[in-house]
């Protein structure tokens, strides 16, 4: 099922592109982006997968739900301790009852027999994976979104659905193949388009923080949609969510800082930060897409950890 997901993803995206490109066009990954892009499919699209399949089998569902969390927590610590990206006690406060709050939603309801220690620690480990995912295509993301989502989904795809035939998996009926892989799309495609598109404006914590409120999303529109009922624990999450990502949305950092010189490629329009000159005919249209390279500037606005903001505190 895994591998029908990312190929939906993958083949879905890779048509999309093709629609909007009117052909086939390069990615615009300059050569040094490349094996970022390919660590990050190693660790998200092919080591992640495998290990959540295998921790679930050893996991019971509540314990395997509430682990999940851990994504985000690891994804934070990695961009803050490995990356050195910003962040100050309000944006670690804020991330911290988002996750918390998923953590309510997905706490178990009743009982269940204590689960052994290699399910946990898989399911950890397949966390793990996915947040050094998520740092690797920050590296990449100031790039064609599509093309980056696209690739992570065919190659895992192409990857995980090999391996599941050789373990001795049979393909299910087209019907049930073409409906995962529309939902593959959807839930994995687009939803990476976005992700990557977040993590070229917010950076890698703040992306993955409000990346986390997805449970919170999901049992809304299952109250909303399917009727069901609110618990006390929904209420509980909502508010820790929502006090969370209010501390992310009303952040205000701003000091004087310098931009080194920088030669890059991806979609911008022309503001403080882009005062080129074009030598090409160009009509006017914004965004558009283009290399062109930043001088040294020193100056002082509020800023998040975006492509252009990575600079050291």
């Amino acid at each position: 099922m895994a591998g029908l997901l990312y190929l939906g993803s993958g083949l879905g995206l890779a048509a999309i592109r093709l629609l909007r490109d009117r052909g086939w066009k390069p990615s615009g990954l300059a050569p040094g982006e490349w094996p970022w892009l390919a660590g990050a499919i190693v660790f998200g699209g092919m080591l992640g997968p495998v290990l959540l399949v295998f921790g679930l089998t050893h996991t019971d569902a509540g314990a395997a739900s509430l682990m999940l969390n851990l994504e985000a927590v690891f994804t934070a610590v990695l961009a803050w301790v490995i990356f050195k990206e910003n962040a100050d006690r309000r944006i670690v406060l804020g991330m911290l009852l988002i996750v918390a709050g998923g953590a309510v939603l997905a706490w178990p309801t009743s009982g269940s027999e204590s689960p052994d220690w290699i399910g946990p620690l898989a399911i950890a480990a397949s966390c793990l994976c996915w947040a050094i995912d998520n740092n690797l295509t920050r590296r990449v993301s100031g790039s064609d979104a599509l093309f980056i989502a696209g690739a992570k989904g065919w190659m895992a795809g192409v990857v995980n659905t090999s391996l599941a035939l050789l373990l001795g998996a049979s393909l299910p009926a087209w019907s049930t193949a073409s409906a995962a892989m529309a939902v593959g799309l959807l839930g994995y495609g687009l939803s990476l388009v976005l992700f990557v598109r977040a993590l070229r404006n917010l950076g890698t914590a703040r992306t993955g923080a409000y990346f986390s409120t997805a449970p919170f999303v999901g049992a809304a529109i299952a109250i909303l949609l399917l009727g069901e009922a609110t618990p006390a624990p929904l209420w509980v999450a909502a508010s820790l969510m929502g006090v969370g990502v209010w501390l992310h949305l009303t952040e205000h950092h701003e000091h004087e800082h310098s931009h080194e010189p920088l030669e890059h490629t991806h979609p911008h329009v022309h503001d403080m930060h882009h005062q080129h000159e074009h030598d090409f005919d160009w009509d006017g249209a914004e965004p558009h897409s283009h290399q062109h390279r930043h001088a040294v500037l020193t100056h002082k606005h509020p800023h998040f950890p975006d492509i252009h903001h990575r600079h050291g505190h």
